[in-house]
């Protein structure tokens, strides 16, 4: 894995290897503002690879209204792309967060099914015992979804529902879209400037 030079106190930092996948889940919002805040932090990031299924495509052309998924510098796979560097646990990607997750790609992560390459990427990050974000969209949740919710778990994937915040007092719907994707930096393990509970609380 890349590592940087930190000149000011000659440490070396480790950069991420990071695996984004875009389902069709309602919410390409959280997707589209996670691109934008990676590419304000390339500093820490050695590569970034992205795979998106046709729904999510779909999804995102109706909720945004364009089509600028094509227009991030980032690397795009195919879904069945089973050459991708990330199907393969050498290639040592280190995080893969599926935003939004559908609960049909969830389900199929949690049985094991890897019929395409999120799926299959997924089963990697998970027997390679690297992090796996599930930013799971849809509710309410049935009982189905909650045991695949557990079974992720236990085999070390996070489930982090996009369950925006508002103590940060968001004003405008990307700002409130905003709290579940600081989230997800954080959850990444990525150094980010954002808004932590207890300021301006007196807490």
């Amino acid at each position: 894995m890349p590592l940087s030079l930190d000149v000011a106190d000659g440490s070396f930092d480790m950069k991420k290897k990071i695996v984004i996948a875009v389902t069709g889940a309602s919410g390409a919002i959280y997707a589209k503002l996670l691109f934008e805040k990676l590419q304000q932090l390339s500093n820490q990031i050695a590569e970034i690879a992205v795979v998106m299924s046709d729904n999510a495509k779909e999804v995102w052309k109706f909720e945004l209204d364009n089509e600028d998924y094509n227009n991030y510098p980032f690397k795009f796979y195919k879904k069945n792309d089973f050459m991708a560097p990330f199907a393969s646990g050498s290639a040592k990607f280190d995080t893969m967060v599926v935003i939004p997750c559908s609960m049909g790609t969830l389900g199929r992560i949690a049985a094991g099914i890897s019929d395409d390459l999120i799926s299959r990427a997924a089963d990697v990050i998970l027997k390679e015992r690297r992090r796996l974000i599930l930013v799971a969209r849809d509710m309410p949740f049935n009982l189905i979804h909650i045991r695949n919710m557990q079974t992720i778990t236990e085999a070390g994937g996070i489930i982090c529902p996009a369950m925006p915040s508002f103590y940060s007092k968001p004003k405008t719907i990307e700002e409130l879209a905003m709290t579940v994707v600081n989230r997800v930096i954080d959850l990444i393990g990525l150094e980010n400037d954002s808004y932590r509970w207890s300021e301006n609380t007196g807490a």
